[in-house]
């Protein structure tokens, strides 16, 4: 992502730059600052204001924004305009500065790793006052996270995942731990073995912690399934397809510590990601088997394909395990269908077991326009969860409530009284919009670094 072309406000490039001007469905009416020609080119196309189309002329630009109620609407601007300063006419309030900024770096954002030709782009210049560095920060992780999702599996394996956490240790100075292979029987993760024992490449739990030893403690737990073929529970082709994006959870939880570490918070940050390969072979866990969990618990195997629930629940145990508790614990995941069918790829849902909590990631998800929705964790549906044979099956017994029930499965391995937030996202989008073209997507990280920000008194702005 090519954070410079929000550049830091100058008197004189604002001056030269050519002015967007915003304007909604209900036409030009009232609209007494724009420049004749703007008027002439509007009237000649039959411009309305209907959200996102544009138009350029000499004298500026003229966007429209329709009802108003996407706040990312500017990014059209960035994805459309050709190479060239710009500057917003008029000068936006606070709020809506950030806004705009934000929109405009997410309407630069293309995923070209594999492209040889790089597209020219527009330049914002930002208005007076705009911190133009924390927009950076916010909007660069998110194209780390959406480049880490939309990477192929070929080139996004547990270990290229390992290097991607490890890279973002070095930059920022924190403490790297990978357990891989054998190692994880030795040190009691049997569950995150027995997922990725199949692959070709080993599994592994990569521990990066960060952050002075006695501030507030915060943990996050990714899941990072590189690719999710089912196991012996194979997906159908159609079903694979997407499946490079399994690791999503881990990508978030890596773009949200980026977030909190740029940001300066003063917390002991811990982010723990089970790094496998969800693959077949013949070593591969079977439907049916009994395993053996770090918790102590035993785990009757209903189904291969759901094996996220089962790499977290290690992480979740070592969580637990600290002298110190976590102040917050947050885990990621990619975890269910279900969740889709409840509330689609674009609302985020999460679950809390602390109500405080639960109402703050809410307000937090309106306020920085990061959509969440709580989930119930229902009481009433754990016995879904039951098995003849052993202390859980990770998979309910039946065909309802599956994104409830695998949160469920997780409240079994999380510690008690710890405030834990669990998130079933999707991290990807099947439609393009403004700045947010299809493919990986970040949902629910900016709502969470307002949260611990807020919770640890340090200060993040958001969108």
């Amino acid at each position: 992502m090519r954070l410079e072309l929000l550049q830091d406000y100058d008197e004189t490039a604002h001056a030269r730059a050519r002015p967007i001007y915003e304007i909604s469905d209900k036409g030009l009416d009232g609209r007494d600052d724009l420049p004749a020609p703007l008027r002439a080119l509007a009237r000649a196309n039959g411009f309305s204001g209907e959200a996102g189309v544009v138009l350029a002329h000499e004298e500026g630009v003229l966007l429209g924004v329709g009802d108003g109620s996407d706040p990312f609407i500017l990014a059209a601007a960035a994805e459309k305009l050709p190479e060239g300063d710009y500057r917003l006419a008029p000068t936006p309030a606070s709020d809506l500065a950030w806004r705009a900024g934000f929109a405009w770096l997410l309407g630069s954002y293309r995923f070209d790793r594999y492209r040889k030709q790089k597209p020219a782009a527009a330049r914002l210049i930002a208005p007076r006052g705009l911190d133009v560095a924390a927009v950076r920060r916010e909007v660069g992780a998110v194209g780390y996270i959406r480049d880490l999702v939309n990477t192929p599996a070929a080139d996004m394996t547990p270990s290229a995942l390992e290097a991607e956490a490890r890279a973002l240790a070095k930059a920022h100075g924190a403490k790297i731990e990978t357990i891989i292979g054998e190692a994880l029987l030795e040190r009691n993760f049997p569950l995150i073995h027995a997922v990725g024992r199949a692959a070709a490449e080993a599994p592994r739990l990569v521990d990066l912690v960060w952050g002075r030893e006695d501030a507030p403690r915060i943990t996050l737990i990714g899941k990072g399934v590189c690719f999710d073929s089912g196991g012996l529970d194979l997906k159908s082709a159609s079903n694979m397809l997407l499946m490079k994006k399994d690791m999503g959870g881990a990508a978030h939880a890596l773009g949200l510590a980026r977030m909190i570490m740029e940001s300066g918070l003063d917390v002991r940050l811990r982010v723990l990601i089970p790094a496998v390969e969800n693959a077949v072979s013949g070593s591969a866990y079977r439907p049916g088997d009994i395993l053996n969990s770090r918790k102590g618990l035993t785990v009757e195997i209903g189904n291969t394909d759901a094996e996220g629930r089962l790499v977290l629940a290690d992480a979740l145990a070592l969580a637990g395990e600290e002298e110190d508790p976590p102040a917050l614990l947050v885990t990621l995941a990619t975890l269910t269908g279900a969740a889709r069918v409840a509330l689609g790829p674009e609302l985020a849902p999460y679950y809390a077991n602390d109500e405080a909590l639960a109402a703050e990631l809410m307000e937090a998800g309106r306020a920085v326009a990061d959509p969440l929705w709580r989930m119930p964790l229902w009481p009433g549906y754990d016995s879904m969860l039951a098995s003849t044979v052993a202390d859980v099956s990770n998979v309910g017994n039946g065909s309802f409530a599956g994104s409830i029930t695998a949160a469920l499965f997780l409240k079994r391995f999380a510690p008690a009284g710890v405030p834990w937030a669990h998130f079933d996202i999707y991290a990807w989008r099947p439609k393009a919009a403004p700045g947010r073209p299809v493919g990986g997507e970040a949902q629910a990280v900016r709502a969470l670094l307002r949260v611990i920000a807020d919770r640890t008194g340090g200060n993040a702005e958001g969108a």
